[in-house]
């Protein structure tokens, strides 16, 4: 099959999704640690990000002080970004055999551009087959009631544009992502983040150990 048809499973490739003030920095901290402990080549990344360029549409998207892009440059402009990443950062790890980290991924757009924005799924899912080819085989969503990551979120400082949008916004980012790891249960490991960070971060290093073993 063609990658237009089909996405590539890699083993080796970790997401850890959530809304805002979920503590994904926290636990991709203790993920590092273990797999570094355990002998391993590691590169953690992050979304939008993870290349110069795709960092610089990270700023273009974040940004609050000029033009809000509309939904649609919105999801093409994290598309771009994500094929950039994919290219330049994942696939070259993943080549040499490395593990890979990533803060967000595709699941993001499905949930932010996708459930709390209204984008076409079907549309979203064509972008991913076409301009990003491949799926973590392990994906770490760190649930968390949108009013309590929010109110984490912005204790942290002055909010970009995403985290401005109101409440209801992140609720529907929330049931999108708990439908993704409905739908792809098989690949998702769900973690109540209200937690205190440390049995946030231990529950989520359990199901790493668990994949890696199954990978033996």
């Amino acid at each position: 099959m063609t990658r237009e048809q089909t996405l590539q499973t890699q083993p080796r490739f970790v997401t850890l999704e959530g809304g805002e003030g979920a503590g994904k920095s926290t636990v991709l901290a203790a993920l590092r640690e273990a797999l570094q402990g355990a002998g391993a080549d590691v590169v953690c990344t992050r979304e939008p990000g993870g290349t110069p360029l795709a960092e610089q549409i990270r700023g273009l998207l974040l940004d609050t002080h000029h033009e809000a892009p509309s939904a649609d440059t919105e999801l093409l402009l994290m598309f771009a970004a994500r094929a950039q990443h994919v290219r330049e950062t994942i696939a070259p790890a993943l080549e040499r055999g490395a593990w890979v980290l990533s803060d967000r991924f595709t699941d993001a757009s499905y949930a932010y551009q996708g459930a709390a924005r209204g984008g076409d799924v079907a549309f979203i899912a064509e972008l991913e087959r076409r301009v990003v080819g491949i799926a973590p085989a392990l994906t770490l969503l760190l649930d968390v009631p949108a009013a309590v990551g929010l109110q984490r979120a912005r204790g942290r400082g002055a909010a970009d544009r995403i985290e401005s949008e109101q409440d209801e916004f992140f609720e529907r980012v929330r049931g999108g992502y708990l439908a993704r790891a409905t739908a792809h249960a098989a690949r998702f490991r769900v973690i109540d983040a209200a937690q205190p960070a440390h049995a946030v971060a231990a529950q989520a290093v359990a199901h790493l150990r668990a994949h890696m073993d199954a990978l033996r």
